[in-house]
């Protein structure tokens, strides 16, 4: 069988944010791998996601990208532990005044990161070739 094609994602209204939080659910990274570059107005995330559409128990390294951020805001995100692990459980939009909100990455365990910017731009592609995940997220209902 052939290695499926990379994802590569953009996001510029609530839909299409909706479309990349389904892609990177499950998502687990370091905090190390949070970057935000205020002069850039950019964060960035290396994150190694699982590969849901694969349907095959996979992970593919990704990066996700937004753009035009005024601000970012943590909660429960330990700052002074760069390899501490992050398990992304969703992205989603709160509008504020249009077409600016905040984008907020939850994660399990109560953290957050909110990221107020001037509009939802975002990308998420994959960057490596997938890999057989160890184990394969689980959700308690």
């Amino acid at each position: 069988m052939a290695d499926p094609k990379p994802l590569r994602l953009l996001a510029q209204d609530v839909d299409d944010l909706a479309v990349i939080s389904a892609a990177v659910q499950d998502a687990v990274l370091r905090i190390g791998d949070i970057a935000f570059e205020p002069a850039s107005r950019r964060l960035t995330l290396a994150l190694n996601r699982y590969r849901w559409e694969a349907g095959s128990g996979e992970r593919v390294r990704a990066g996700l990208q937004v753009a035009g951020v005024l601000n970012v805001q943590a909660r429960k995100v330990k700052r002074g532990a760069p390899d501490a692990i992050l398990e992304l459980l969703a992205v989603s939009f709160e509008p504020a005044e249009p077409p600016g909100g905040a984008i907020t990455f939850s994660f399990a365990g109560g953290a957050d990161l909110r990221v107020t910017v001037e509009c939802i731009d975002a990308v998420m592609a994959d960057v490596s070739k997938p890999w057989s995940a160890k184990h394969a997220p689980t959700h308690d209902v």
